[in-house]
């Protein structure tokens, strides 16, 4: 399976940067966005600015299974980078 890969930035709300991605099966920026913001209130970032400024198309890859198995569940899997939580 290929998934689209979002590229994010976002402040909390104590000002520090988390950097995540979002992978996605379909490339549409919108739903992109949209499921930032889903896993931003997740973790009880509700107030977190998401746009296409913050979130943006980087590159179409291939999947591991594991990625796949998310992406069928709940449509998008976050790949955590820096300054997100455990």
């Amino acid at each position: 399976m290929e998934i689209h890969v979002y590229d994010t930035y976002v402040k909390a709300r104590d000002n520090h940067i988390m950097h995540f991605d979002v992978f996605t099966a379909s490339k549409d920026s919108d739903q992109a966005i949209r499921y930032a913001k889903r896993w931003l209130t997740s973790i009880g970032e509700t107030d977190a600015v998401v746009s296409s400024k913050e979130c943006r198309f980087c590159h179409t890859q291939q999947a591991p299974v594991d990625v796949i198995e998310t992406i069928n569940r709940q449509g998008y899997f976050i790949y955590k980078m820096e300054g997100c939580p455990s």
